[in-house]
């Protein structure tokens, strides 16, 4: 694609590409920030862009792969550019051994609960809880991924449900 015919391509989707933007980040200055990013990458790699596919189909991808790495670097560079005071609570009393005596006991009652909702819901969930993705846990059961999120939702109601259950509560989300 030439430089020309790049240039009038990507000038006649302008606006739908604002209106794109603007909806990415609820911001005008961050929305034209990222419309200017989006036109630098699409022009940068133009020659991979296949004549005869859908050009606002393609800037739009890149608008979005863009603005969410923009995001990614945002909230690491929020957490690295914390104050040190923040962190003090790392180098503060190193010799204190946590009691971990409520949490033992709170994992025994877990296991007991997911025994209750049968290991067809709770091995995907310990699996996820766990960190796999929904990818891997459906090759390692040998399922669909779409069987792998059904299970993982009706688990989580099922706890919730037991939890309330026998405890009156419902569970927080802090573990």
């Amino acid at each position: 694609m030439s430089t020309l015919e790049f240039s009038q391509a990507f000038n006649g989707l302008e606006s739908i590409l604002f209106s794109f933007a603007m909806k990415l980040t609820r911001n005008r200055e961050d929305a034209k920030d990222l419309m200017q990013e989006t036109a630098m990458r699409a022009y940068r790699h133009r020659e991979k862009f296949t004549v005869g596919t859908n050009f606002k189909s393609w800037c739009s991808t890149i608008m979005r792969n863009t603005f969410i790495n923009q995001y990614r670097k945002k909230k690491l560079r929020r957490n690295v550019n914390e104050p040190i005071e923040s962190f003090l609570f790392a180098v503060e009393n190193k010799n204190v051994i946590p009691n971990r005596g409520e949490m033992n006991i709170r994992m025994k009652e877990y296991k007991t609960i997911f025994g209750d909702i049968g290991k067809i819901y709770s091995v995907p969930f310990l699996m996820f809880y766990k960190g796999y993705e929904y990818k891997e846990i459906a090759s390692h059961l040998e399922i669909p991924i779409g069987t792998v999120k059904s299970r993982i939702f009706l688990a989580r109601k099922k706890l919730r449900d037991l939890i309330k259950e026998r405890y009156g509560v419902r569970p927080d989300h802090n573990g």
